[in-house]
């Protein structure tokens, strides 16, 4: 079958069973809208800027588990990408993204709309083409959906030249793909993980830490089951809220800079540590000298060999795909005469319980002033726990993370690893088309929301019925407060002195505005909001603009070194 190069990219994505492509037209990929518009499987997204575009696909995917696309043009629509692309790449998103290049013959020539787009996106991104012949769109892309999902997934970038698009050639889909320098490790090390269960079943003050990796893997199953057959305690990292039951008792919250003081005392103080698709960033452990300070063994399990050691030394290293380590660990417990003994176990919980009588979240609610910790609480109970939450970047994020109680995987969208400010409304748009009829909620704040504010207009176009929850306090919330405690109260830069009425904002685009300023309005308007099965809803909450996000672990300081409340500073 002879098909022109547009032709051929769109007979892929169908190939792949790809359900949407997220994207912004313009010269380099004409052919290949052409040939969008001439079939009904994929369907395209149109966003307002490419930047949403990947966002979007990369929400499509952490909803999903599916990869994402998205398709934008060459020179700027390139390198507006670039933030979603290596959003996705710190948060280890399978994407594929396919790029617009100027004709083959003018590469690097300096044509109009002409960047080096693998060469700008190399850094942040799992791998990247440059597609010279019609002849080998196909197995490229090919390639390119492999290596997004598989091993540690990833962002990976296709670029194509217009000339190439416009070319005929035969087209054949490769039923597989083989790559001799890349065979991802999926099979744990049958030893290592005796080890390590022997440790596990040794441990007298043992902990489990579980990160984004077990989202990715899809292996909440395997892991609750685990946890709840050894009766350790166990956090879920910012990255991997919900990978266990966070209504379980066994679960402790979050760690790290805005976690729960028993999951990180128990962090620290344990004997033995079960580490599971985390990598001990610096907003998990703090200082890595103080975190090494108290002795305690080990086990890593990680797809990615370079994670293991990186920033901690580990004891028990295991390389492997989580599901498939942690079903063997759960085999070889359930083979093995020896169990979990509850009796050594239990003076660590009394003292697990004790750090967490603390009760380090509570918080001075108010008649008077809306608390966004309150707004968070209420969404909660208003969708059940069951909603796709999204979130942009600052301190209504870590409200979220810390007052909504995820028990299921995939419920949680954030940008965890860039902090990508911008990320929440294209995330949201994302999941809701990737789960028709489901309630999805973007909580946001109003510096965030601005970021990619334009997609209200694609939201219209798709009607997607969305409810965004704005912690409106008027300012760069968590620059404020880092200004407010570390700086002297130097608010440079941080107040929001031109704010717009976001009700009215999101009426002119065709939606539903609310703005609710009094504590007593929020479950109703919350309420409201969600019967609108059809309609997105715009709710700007006015919240105390003072609020600060507690606990806290102050930059370079060390998990035992907290504060957690005003009254510690």
């Amino acid at each position: 079958m002879v098909l022109t190069g547009a032709e051929i990219v769109i007979r892929s994505l169908q190939e792949e069973k790809a359900e949407y492509v997220f994207g912004y037209p313009g010269g380099a990929v004409l052919h290949i809208y052409d040939a969008l518009f001439q079939q009904e499987n994929v369907r395209h997204v149109l966003v307002r800027h490419e930047q949403a575009a990947v966002h979007a696909a990369d929400g499509y995917s952490r909803s999903t588990g599916k990869v994402g696309v998205a398709l934008v043009t060459s020179g700027p629509g390139a390198t507006n990408a670039v933030t979603g692309i290596a959003t996705a790449y710190c948060d280890s998103i399978p994407l594929v993204i396919i790029s617009g290049q100027v004709p083959t013959a003018a590469i690097g020539q300096d044509a109009f709309q002409e960047v080096d787009t693998v060469g700008i996106t190399r850094p942040c991104v799992k791998h990247n083409f440059l597609v010279r012949d019609a002849r080998d769109i196909a197995s490229t892309i090919k390639k390119a959906f492999y290596l997004a999902r598989t091993g540690r997934p990833g962002p990976v970038l296709v670029d194509i030249p217009k000339d190439v698009t416009a070319a005929k050639a035969e087209f054949e889909y490769p039923a597989e793909i083989s790559m001799r320098s890349y065979n991802p490790v999926v099979k744990g090390h049958h030893g290592q993980i005796k080890k390590a269960v022997q440790l596990l079943l040794e441990a007298k003050r043992p902990m489990i830490y579980t990160g984004g990796g077990v989202i990715l893997a899809d292996a909440a199953e395997a892991l609750t089951k685990l946890t709840r057959m050894l009766g350790f305690p166990i956090t879920n990292t910012l990255m991997g809220l919900g990978g266990y039951p966070a209504s379980d008792r066994q679960y402790l919250g979050m760690p790290g800079m805005h976690g729960t003081y028993e999951a990180n005392m128990s962090m620290h103080y344990c004997d033995v540590l079960l580490a599971v698709g985390a990598r001990f960033d610096d907003r998990v452990i703090g200082d890595p000298n103080h975190f090494a300070s108290e002795p305690r063994k080990i086990i890593h399990v990680d797809i990615d060999p370079s994670s293991i050691s990186k920033r901690v030394k580990v004891d028990i290293p295991i390389v492997g795909d989580l599901k498939e380590v942690l079903e063997e660990m759960i085999r070889q417990l359930e083979a093995g005469t020896q169990r979990p003994d509850a009796e050594q176990l239990a003076p660590w919980w009394k003292q697990v319980e004790e750090w967490r009588s603390r009760e380090c979240m509570k918080f001075k609610n108010s008649d008077e002033i809306i608390k966004p910790q309150f707004v968070v609480q209420k969404l909660w109970e208003v969708t059940g726990g069951d909603a796709f939450v999204t979130s942009d970047v600052g301190q209504h994020q870590m409200w979220a993370s810390q007052y909504y109680r995820f028990d299921q995987p995939r419920r949680w969208l954030n940008s965890g690893g860039l902090g990508t400010m911008g990320v929440g409304l294209p995330y949201a748009m994302g999941a809701q088309l990737a789960n028709p009829g489901r309630p999805v909620a973007c909580v946001t704040g109003e510096a965030s929301i601005q970021m990619n504010i334009q997609e209200l207009s694609t939201c219209k176009q798709f009607r997607l019925p969305i409810k965004i929850c704005n912690l409106n306090n008027r300012y760069l919330g968590m620059v404020r407060q880092w200004q407010q405690l570390f700086h002297g109260g130097r608010y440079s830069e941080s107040y929001m002195d031109s704010l717009p009425d976001f009700s009215r904002l999101a009426e002119s685009y065709g939606h539903i505005g609310m703005k609710v300023e009094r504590p007593g309005d929020v479950e109703g308007a919350l309420r409201e909001a969600f019967a609108r099965k059809n309609d997105l809803v715009f709710l700007d909450f006015q919240v105390d603009p003072t609020e600060n996000v507690y606990p806290m672990v102050q930059g370079g300081k060390g998990l035992t070194e907290m504060i957690l409340s005003a009254e510690d500073l």
